[in-house]
């Protein structure tokens, strides 16, 4: 097996960012989602604001989130946020734990996307592994990757939600996407996972799943763990 894609979020439901090498910390991909979508009450996702989606999140040189190419805090990319998910919405930088749905990495297999038939990217991986025979990656939860020092935990299935319905290109919906994840996987698509040992990954790199005594890592998610604290949302 070997690392296939590399993607990072640099903006949480924004777009993401191919890559070819990715330093891997106990946050996961370095530079993810680091830049949020705030409204007036609650952090605002594309499961709600489906326009998100049409904008890009990207990394600048100084190591600073982008948006469509500028700035996060632009004002040209503060009105596109306000465009895309409403006037009260604005981009806010946070690294907290919070800003991940349940863990800080998300890995898929081209074996289980391959089944699934849609684009691998309405499931928002950070790392896709390929030469995954079929639906394998559902015996991995409870055990390890190891891409060369890197050490990766595997948690559990990710439980899927209507951004999957959502084209990457297009975004048109498709809802018979999220209804067949629930018919045929159970509701489960990818893995849910965190980084145990860091290190820097690169495309093509071998994978080997391996077992291992891992401690049970500490959910951060604002989904199904800790959510966001009042003093973020003021």
């Amino acid at each position: 097996m070997r690392v296939a894609e590399l993607w990072r979020f640099p903006v949480k439901s924004l777009r993401g960012e191919r890559l070819e090498v990715a330093t891997l910390t106990e946050d996961g991909v370095a530079g993810d989602r680091i830049v949020h979508v705030r409204g007036r009450h609650n952090v605002l996702t594309a499961r709600t604001r489906y326009r998100l989606l049409s904008l890009s999140g990207s990394t600048g040189p100084d190591g600073e989130p982008l948006i469509d190419g500028r700035p996060w805090n632009h004002p040209l990319s503060v009105a596109a946020i306000k465009d895309a998910a409403g006037p009260e919405a604005e981009p806010v930088r946070y690294t907290g734990p919070e800003r991940f749905d349940v863990l800080p990495l998300l890995v898929a297999t081209d074996g289980a996307i391959e089944e699934l038939g849609h684009d691998g990217r309405r499931l928002r991986p950070n790392l896709v592994i390929g030469d995954v025979p079929g639906l394998a990656e559902r015996d991995w939860p409870g055990r390890a990757l190891r891409i060369g020092e890197a050490i990766i935990g595997v948690e559990s299935l990710r439980g899927r939600c209507v951004m999957t319905t959502i084209d990457p290109d297009t975004g048109e919906q498709n809802l018979d996407v999220l209804r067949r994840i629930n018919r045929e996987f159970d509701g489960r698509v990818a893995l849910n996972c965190w980084v145990v040992a860091p290190g820097r990954i690169s495309l093509g790199d071998a994978v080997e799943v391996v077992e291992m005594e891992l401690a049970q890592p500490r959910r951060g998610g604002w989904v199904t763990g800790v959510p966001y604290q009042p003093a973020i949302l003021s």
